[in-house]
């Protein structure tokens, strides 16, 4: 989970600088966007936030309803949601590498909806496993129980080092996206999204086989 929380940082890096400052996971960030372009605020985006809450909303719904009857933990069926997300993430790095997107124009809107939604998938299937304070496409709620529950809070101080790390991972991510944006010039989003897939392949793999194992 820590390691998809890095690979969502990338994706939303390359979404927010390459598709017209839209996030393809952060949908707090999409909502603020979207409401204050509503008001009339120049130069924000209406389409592209809109096109990404209802992708990762499609997404969330799609992996919810696979892994209604999973069983706890890893299994199967969390295997095959992680594999959509990360296939959904390559099949958008194929199409901007072949064709970099161009925003905004209706080819980037439907590129930021087939993100979004593989990260949506990805946010529903790590919702399933639950594991505390890592949800991989936020960290408002982290950030908040670092402090409220350190010990400068008068809190026991438990799970910091983790809390710690989803902020830097994401930040990481973001940071390795923006890189990868700059040395990809127009191909930047399909090579953040390539490595983001290929990064997501790689946490199926491990995640699959340790499921199995236990």
């Amino acid at each position: 989970m820590l390691a998809l929380t890095f690979t969502t940082g990338i994706a939303d890096a390359v979404g927010y600088l390459g598709l017209d400052r839209v996030f393809t996971a952060n949908m707090t960030g999409n909502v603020v966007i979207l409401g204050m372009a509503l008001a009339g605020a120049d130069g924000l985006p209406v389409l592209g936030p809109s096109v990404a809450l209802g992708g990762f909303l499609a997404g969330a719904l799609a992996a919810g309803r696979l892994l209604r009857r999973a069983p706890a933990g890893w299994s199967v069926r969390t295997t095959t949601a992680f594999t959509a997300a990360a296939t959904g993430c390559l099949v958008v790095a194929a199409a901007t590498l072949v064709r970099p997107p161009v925003a905004p124009s209706a080819y980037a809107a439907v590129v930021t909806g087939a993100l979004a939604a593989a990260l949506g998938i990805q946010a529903a299937a790590a919702r399933r496993l639950a594991v505390r304070d890592v949800t991989t496409v936020v960290v408002t709620s982290t950030l908040t129980g670092l402090a409220a529950d350190s010990r400068l809070a008068g809190g026991p101080g438990v799970g910091g080092g983790r809390r710690v790390l989803v902020v830097v991972l994401l930040t990481a991510g973001a940071a390795v996206g923006a890189l990868l944006l700059t040395a990809g010039g127009d191909r930047g989003v399909g090579l953040g999204a390539l490595v983001a897939g290929l990064g997501s392949a790689v946490c199926v793999l491990v995640g699959h086989r340790r499921g199995r194992s236990s």
